[in-house]
C-alpha cells in the first residue's frame, strides 16, 4: 500500500487560450491606449518597475502584454472553475473580467504602486473612463480568443 498523497490537481481552464487570449486582448487594448493616452505605456507602466523616466514605448508594451497573459491564465482558471462553457458565456465572462482587473488594478493597485515607486505618472491623469473601455476592449476580445482556441 503506498503511503504517498495523491498529486494536487490543477485548477481547470486552458491556460494556453488564456494566455493567447490574453496577449491578443493586451495587443488591442495597447493599440487604443497608444491612441489616447500613450504616455500610459511609455511611462506609467514601465515606471512600476523603475523602469521609466526617460518614456520607454517598447519596454511598456512589453510588460503590458506580460500583464496580459498573466491575467489571461487567471481568467482561463476561473472560467474553468466555474465552468463557463458556451461562447456567449465566455465572451461575456471576459468583458466582465476586463471591468473586473479595471476595477482592482487601476482604481486600487496602480495609485498606491506608482506612488510608493516615485513614478512621475502618480498624479498624471486621474482620467478612469478611458482605462474602464480600455480594459473592457481586453478582456471581451480575451473572451473571444479564449472561447476560439480553448479546447473543447
Amino acid at each position: 500500500m503506498s503511503t504517498t498523497a495523491p498529486a494536487e490537481r490543477l485548477p481547470a481552464g486552458d491556460w494556453t487560450a488564456g494566455v493567447t487570449g490574453g496577449i491578443v486582448g493586451a495587443a488591442a487594448m495597447a493599440s487604443l491606449m497608444l491612441a489616447t493616452d500613450p504616455a500610459t505605456l511609455s511611462t506609467a507602466i514601465p515606471s512600476l518597475y523603475g523602469l521609466a523616466p526617460p518614456e520607454r514605448v517598447g519596454v511598456g508594451l512589453a510588460i503590458h502584454l506580460s500583464h496580459g497573459a498573466v491575467l489571461g491564465v487567471a481568467f482561463a482558471a476561473l472560467v474553468g472553475a466555474v465552468g463557463v462553457e458556451s461562447p456567449l458565456e465566455t465572451v461575456a465572462a471576459g468583458a466582465f473580467w476586463g471591468v473586473v482587473t479595471w476595477g482592482v488594478l487601476i482604481l486600487l493597485v496602480l495609485p498606491v504602486w506608482l506612488a510608493a515607486v516615485g513614478s512621475p505618472a502618480a498624479a498624471a491623469s486621474s482620467d478612469v473612463l478611458a482605462p474602464l473601455l480600455w480594459h473592457l476592449v481586453y478582456g471581451t476580445v480575451l473572451g473571444v480568443v479564449y472561447s476560439a482556441t480553448a479546447d473543447a
